[in-house]
């Protein structure tokens, strides 16, 4: 009898265990939930109230009015579809042509051997540590000889040649991957007489597939998020979002609506979850893959 009720009040100590381990775990994730949600919450309900909803002050969460005028105005007042249609063709084509130029050059990285390998990883791991603000000024003086100022080349052509926005961390990030990767698959396809180019294509890229999803989310998030390039009158005539967006107190001085009004608070949060908005559902549609990928590739801090 003894030994029964030792082994139950046992039994009942780590259930108790378990259970105060899993509150607190919960409590955890709903207090570090709230820090990182407040933000949208509060940007989704002040861009639906209207101005008389913003002037009371006993209901903040739930308004009791609401509308989504500030959406429409949004949309008219940036030219919303003009900017998005810009960012797609310019931004986000040079992230996909990026993306595998990319894996290219970190594949030659990590299974060839050649003359100046050493110099090439010394300005690989460089391009990782200078900004962009460093070099923009003789950015701009090349493109304006080559006749490439403000127009979408001054984005495609440095992702072609594999020195784009973030280039030497998605080649870092790639070559990572390609130097885990095991030889003997591609042992076999030199026995079956296949070069090193038919070799990339048909057994390195088709297996980097995890680390794919990894740099693509994240080649999409930074070129949709890059307009310092753009406010350089790069593409002045045709600006992609992200640049149209930081302008928008300008665009709002323009018609007469200045920060403290009740309306101004109302357009900037509209303005801003329109532009959230599409990163955040490719992140929800591949949320999953993308943790995965993250954790098989390695990739930390």
């Amino acid at each position: 009898m003894t030994s029964k009720s030792g082994y139950s009040s046992t039994l009942l100590r780590r259930k108790a265990s378990a259970a105060i381990i899993y509150l607190a775990r919960l409590l955890i994730l709903t207090i570090v939930g709230y820090i990182v949600l407040y933000p949208f919450f509060y940007m989704l309900v002040t861009a639906i109230k209207d101005i008389d909803a913003m002037l009371d002050v006993e209901h903040i969460w739930i308004p009791v009015t609401y509308s989504l005028k500030s959406f429409k105005e949004i949309f008219e007042l940036l030219n919303f579809g003009t900017a998005l249609k810009q960012t797609f063709l310019v931004q986000i084509l040079s992230a996909a042509i990026e993306t595998f130029v990319c894996a290219f050059v970190a594949y030659g990285f990590a299974r060839f051997k050649f003359k100046g390998k050493p110099i090439c990883t010394f300005f690989l791991i460089l391009s990782l540590l200078v900004p962009i603000q460093m070099y923009s000024l003789s950015m701009s003086v090349n493109y304006r000889n080559l006749h490439l100022f403000n127009t979408p080349f001054v984005y495609w052509l440095p992702s072609l040649l594999g020195v784009g926005i973030r280039s030497g961390m998605m080649i870092f990030i790639y070559q990572q991957f390609f130097v885990n990767l095991p030889k003997e698959l591609e042992d076999a396809a030199y026995i079956d007489g296949a070069g090193p180019v038919r070799t990339y294509f048909s057994i390195a890229l088709p297996s980097s597939s995890v680390v794919l999803v990894t740099v693509s989310v994240l080649s999409f998030v930074w070129h949709w998020n890059e307009y310092y390039l753009a406010s350089l009158t790069f593409l002045s005539d045709s600006a992609p979002l992200a640049m149209v967006l930081s302008f928008l107190k300008v665009y709002l001085k323009q018609v007469g609506i200045y920060e403290g009004w009740p309306e101004y608070a109302s357009l900037v949060s509209a303005a801003c979850l329109m532009y959230v908005i599409i990163p955040l559902i490719l992140y929800m549609i591949f949320q999953r893959k993308f943790v995965r990928s993250i954790d098989r590739v390695g990739i930390t801090g």
